[in-house]
């Protein structure tokens, strides 16, 4: 095999790769993260978001101190342990276990087996014997069983999990589109900084200091009126 060969199948791998993950971090991708908020919902209502400056300073905090940073540790490990069963069984049972509520550990099993349920079409058998698989777990796993780079598999996840959560508060606050754009595109540099930070965290570092946003995931379950699970 001649090494222009060698060099042609291995973009072509990497080009399978980065398809793959774009499809599984789409809006389109049904795993039902359209019905989640992570909390936001109670904070719109409790006055703590309720403009572009706000919902921004609010994602960066989780991002950097909360859900986001402990999501991008799980998913590096689950990536790193895709060849071994029994490590990824503990990573999603440290995972379960370490939800600051029930209603973010059904948004985050919920997602999780959503996820992978759909991600069948690319052979997701990693993922079999988990049981209920979070999310950042489930997408870690998958991405390293199908070759793709952690980084990337890290930094989309993390853009996926902001992108998402903007989407929520443009339906709530209500933010136009074009102002929750600028949200995220704002919140680059912190992605990148949350992705850099996670890389060399052990599972031991898990954990957060983003109590304002626990809390509005507990307080959440007693809301009124909610267009959200969560």
């Amino acid at each position: 095999m001649t090494t222009t060969t060698t060099m042609i199948m291995t973009m072509t791998d990497e080009r399978r790769a980065l398809l793959s993950l774009l499809a599984w971090l789409s809006p389109a991708f049904p795993t039902g993260g359209f019905a989640w908020s992570s909390g936001i919902e109670w904070a719109v209502e409790s006055g703590d978001v309720g403009d572009a400056a706000s919902l921004a300073a609010w994602l960066a905090d989780v991002l950097r101190h909360g859900a986001g940073r402990s999501d991008a540790v799980l998913l590096r490990h689950a990536h790193r342990a895709a060849g071994d069963p029994a490590a990824l069984c503990a990573i999603a049972e440290l995972a379960r276990a370490t939800a600051p509520s029930r209603e973010r550990l059904a948004e985050s099993i919920g997602q999780g087996n959503a996820f992978a349920a759909a991600a069948r079409a690319w052979g997701s058998a990693v993922l079999s014997g988990l049981g209920d698989v979070p999310y950042a777990v489930a997408v870690g796993a998958l991405a390293g069983a199908h070759g793709i780079a952690e980084e990337d598999a890290t930094l989309g996840a993390l853009q996926a999990f902001a992108a998402n959560l903007i989407s929520a508060a443009v339906r709530l606050i209500p933010l136009g589109q074009s102002a929750g754009l600028a949200v995220l595109a704002g919140l680059a540099p912190v992605i990148v900084a949350t992705a850099e930070d996670s890389r060399g965290a052990g599972l031991d570092d898990l954990g957060g200091a983003c109590f304002r946003a626990d809390l509005t995931a507990m307080r959440h379950e007693t809301q009124y009126t909610r267009l959200f699970r969560s």
